[in-house]
């Protein structure tokens, strides 16, 4: 009697796999060695001193705990989390519809967008004091400024990616029946969501550089509030984690928005 054996399984469906585990795994090794060759480079610059007043990484290690363990830096740090995502979300809101209507229709382009032009060449920080004069120095004229930071760089966008759109996927939508309702939903949203999210990832590192200007509005609370005193007394170390903990929260916001253009833009080639 003949026995049969089955075939041997090969690893080549496999291969596939493992190499995009690698890929995956190369950039987080990178970022993990540039991540302490940096702080190498600061611990040796700070010990020789060729920077004055630079603290070393315990120094400031040591204040974060210090400012931890007291409260002080998790109540600056969900002040000025609570203003950047109040002014950024507002700021997309408004920038999404306001940048599909310029770039779909015409008349509303030419209405809207010299306003828009005009008020983007104007830094949000020069804002500051029209917005302590109009709104007063409360949590308003803070998160307006973060608004304005975020709604310039995401209204571009928008535009840009609406008026971008190839017109032959338009014209053969409108051949095969399709009404603009259907072509804005289907067509131009889809198409225009890799620069919506482009302008939601630069409109979010804008509103954090915004924010720490932002708090010296009669703040008494936030990050940036707390680098500015620091500086009144020279604590470099109180500054660094400030600083530190700006770039850290501003990094895991930015990685959060380029896993959801992943997510959404997935039928995107990528290199």
């Amino acid at each position: 009697m003949a026995v049969i054996v089955p075939p041997e399984k090969t690893a080549e469906p496999q291969a596939p796999q493992r190499a995009a585990r690698r890929s995956r795994q190369w950039p987080l090794a990178l970022n993990a060695l540039a991540l302490v060759a940096g702080v190498l480079v600061w611990a040796v610059v700070a010990a020789l001193g060729l920077v004055e007043n630079l603290p070393t990484p315990l120094a400031v290690a040591q204040k974060a705990g210090d400012m931890v363990a007291d409260g002080t830096l998790t109540t600056d740090t969900l002040a000025s989390l609570r203003r950047v995502f109040l002014g950024y979300a507002l700021g997309v809101v408004v920038a999404v519809p306001v940048g599909f209507l310029m770039g779909w229709y015409p008349m509303v382009r030419a209405l809207v967008e010299p306003y828009i032009q005009f008020f983007r060449t104007i830094p949000p920080l020069a804002l500051i004091p029209l917005t302590v004069v109009l709104l007063g120095i409360g949590e308003v004229p803070k998160i307006a400024v973060i608004y304005l930071a975020s709604f310039m760089a995401c209204v571009v966008s928008s535009f840009q990616g609406v008026v971008d759109v190839d017109r032959t996927l338009i014209n053969a939508a409108r051949v095969l029946g399709a009404s603009d309702r259907v072509i804005f939903a289907k067509v131009v949203v889809p198409a225009s969501t890799p620069f919506i999210l482009v302008g939601m990832r630069i409109g979010l590192g804008a509103s954090w550089a915004t924010v720490v200007a932002a708090e010296l509005i009669g703040a008494q609370e936030g990050l940036g509030y707390r680098m500015q005193k620091a500086s009144t007394w020279f604590e470099m170390d109180t500054i660094f984690v400030s600083l530190i903990t700006i770039g850290v929260l501003g990094l895991l916001m930015d990685r959060l928005l380029l896993l959801a253009e992943r997510r959404l833009t997935g039928w995107q080639e990528r290199r």
